[in-house]
């Protein structure tokens, strides 16, 4: 599936980062049916830009998350403590860029991305950028091995909202991979997703007035329960009776 687009006007990549680069930001996040998604790019402002590289309006991303063998990082989210983490390399598959991210909590909430350029051969891999996750999360738990738990897949389209620092991102097409191979496939919903500096964006308001909430969705926290129904998934339990469909089984 891929996000209708072509009545908003183009922006670069350079472009779009000058405008809302908002690595300290605030996420909110919504989980729609693909119709309602499509429905809401049919009413954002007129003056909304959406990033284009080649021609393209739609990018494969792949994402490999890292985790303890305690799984520490998924606890910390399944159970809302302070100083939660992620690591995770992430690869733009149209363009072979590779990246490998720490992202924390911040200030109130807040999100807090930290990327490292990443050579593509290793993003199945932490050890080249060590350093790097030690530097920003320090205490104990760097100090334990990292090892791939959850692989994640899907197209995305990103916006630039007209007014403010926002951007937009609408996932679709996404697939979770465990490392046992088993994978969970959402062909008929979207993930959007509001990136803002602080107040609500245009979109938020779009979205709120169609009766559509922020939903706690994590995609490495909610796919690894989704894949491993042993864990604890409170915090995920109704999204995933409305919109997760079944794994399906090698």
């Amino acid at each position: 599936m891929t996000v209708t687009t072509g009545h908003f006007d183009p922006i670069t990549l350079g472009e779009l980062t000058e405008a809302a680069e908002l690595q300290t930001r605030v996420d909110r996040k919504y989980v729609l049916p693909v119709a309602e998604a499509e429905a809401l790019m049919s009413r954002l402002d007129p003056g909304t830009r959406v990033l284009e590289i080649d021609g393209e309006r739609t990018f494969r991303y792949r994402s490999v998350y890292f985790d303890t063998p305690d799984l520490v990082s998924f606890r910390l989210t399944a159970y809302k403590r302070r100083r939660r983490f992620k690591v995770r390399t992430r690869t733009y598959l149209d363009s072979s860029l590779c990246w490998l991210e720490v992202k924390t909590e911040g200030y109130r909430g807040g999100t807090v991305k930290n990327r490292l350029p990443y050579r593509i051969e290793d993003q199945d891999t932490v050890e080249p950028g060590r350093w790097f996750i030690d530097d920003i999360l320090g205490g104990e738990e760097t100090q334990r091995d990292l090892t791939p738990t959850l692989l994640t897949n899907y197209r995305r389209t990103t916006f630039c909202q007209a007014t403010g620092d926002s951007r937009l991102t609408v996932d679709v097409d996404l697939v979770w991979t465990g490392v046992d191979g088993r994978e969970l496939g959402l062909p008929n919903v979207a993930v959007v997703e509001t990136k803002t500096g602080s107040a609500a964006s245009p979109a938020d308001r779009l979205l709120w007035a169609s009766g559509h909430r922020p939903t706690s969705i994590s995609k490495y926290a909610t796919g690894l329960t989704a894949l491993q129904p042993d864990l604890p998934d409170v915090r995920w339990r109704r999204l995933k009776r409305r919109h997760f469909t079944p794994i399906t089984e090698d």
